[in-house]
């Protein structure tokens, strides 16, 4: 009988890494938290341990962490992970991080702001070529949104994204339809993904202590975004119907010209669809505005046909 990797016990694949006091960390490389990168002291290691877990994170697996910091997440990530690329932006932790692993030849630390850098290159580097990746992070909350989607839309598939993220962002991503939290965020996630929230962290559990409180957010990713949907046109529509939430559809779509398409396309499309334009947005589910943009599109196709190539 062949022994897989993952028969073997975590102790005798990984080496232990003991971990260190982070305020001792601190101390040692001379770290100060800086307020405009949105930096917090995670105090609980248990809330690392709650979102390895809920990554489902293993020996077979190329993990990418962003915002590493002091190494805590890292650490776990480090013993469970078969491949881990952490990524962290502010200059004053590397020393830090390189202390801690860089003599593990699985880890790899890279100095550097991931939205300036194309996922597919960066990884392709750094981790082997997998048929998946799994993604976690303490994100900062200025920059939540505009890191999770620059993932959730890379040509890579990420069967799992596990992020850190303020509680009000984390509740708008799974609103339920008809609710007040339930809009644009919401309907842009389960493009990609099936949504829940893990756990809730309180503020008491940072240092500096943030005004809000937290959670973390799994996002169960599909192998292609959801069934049906040209997701920029899809989006572009959802973007137009919500930019007028207390009106009706026929407001927003049509009247107001904020969508651009010639009113009788979107009258059709709304009748194709068999969906009343007197509805306010926040009442249709994905599936409805994915309906609705793909009669919109196909009729706006057929009115500007492309032009022949020669």
């Amino acid at each position: 009988m062949v022994e897989r990797a993952t028969d073997i016990p975590l102790d005798e694949r990984r080496p232990h890494l003991p971990q260190v006091p982070l305020r001792e960390l601190c101390q040692r490389y001379d770290i100060t938290f800086k307020k405009g990168l949105g930096q917090n002291l995670l105090l609980d290691d248990n809330i690392n341990r709650i979102m390895v877990d809920a990554a489902d994170v293993a020996i077979d697996d190329a993990v990418l962490e962003v915002g590493a910091g002091l190494g805590a997440l890292t650490r776990r990530l480090a013993m469970q992970a078969g491949h881990l690329l952490s990524v962290e932006i502010d200059p004053s932790f590397i020393p830090c991080l390189e202390s801690q692993f860089g003599h593990l030849a699985h880890v790899h630390i890279f100095r550097g702001d991931i939205l300036n850098h194309e996922l597919g290159r960066l990884i392709s580097e750094y981790l082997p070529a997998k048929p998946s990746y799994k993604f976690l992070s303490n994100l900062p909350y200025y920059i939540t949104t505009p890191i999770l989607f620059h993932v959730l839309e890379s040509p890579l598939y990420f069967s799992r994204l596990v992020v850190m993220m303020q509680l009000e962002v984390g509740e708008r991503l799974i609103a339920a339809v008809n609710s007040e939290n339930y809009g644009v965020l919401a309907l842009a996630g389960r493009m990609y993904a099936d949504i829940d929230i893990v756990h809730q962290v309180p503020a008491s559990c940072f240092l500096p202590k943030p005004k809000v409180d937290s959670c973390i957010v799994r996002f169960r990713c599909f192998e292609a975004p959801k069934a049906g949907a040209n997701t920029p046109f899809t989006m572009r529509l959802i973007r137009a119907a919500f930019s007028q939430r207390r009106k009706t559809l026929r407001n927003s779509l049509i009247k107001s010209g904020q969508f651009g398409a010639p009113q009788e396309i979107m009258l059709a499309a709304f009748e194709e669809t068999c969906i009343d334009p007197g509805r306010r947005p926040q009442t249709l589910d994905l599936d409805e505005f994915i309906g609705l943009a793909a009669s919109a599109k196909r009729m706006l196709d057929a009115h500007n046909p492309a032009p022949a190539q020669e």
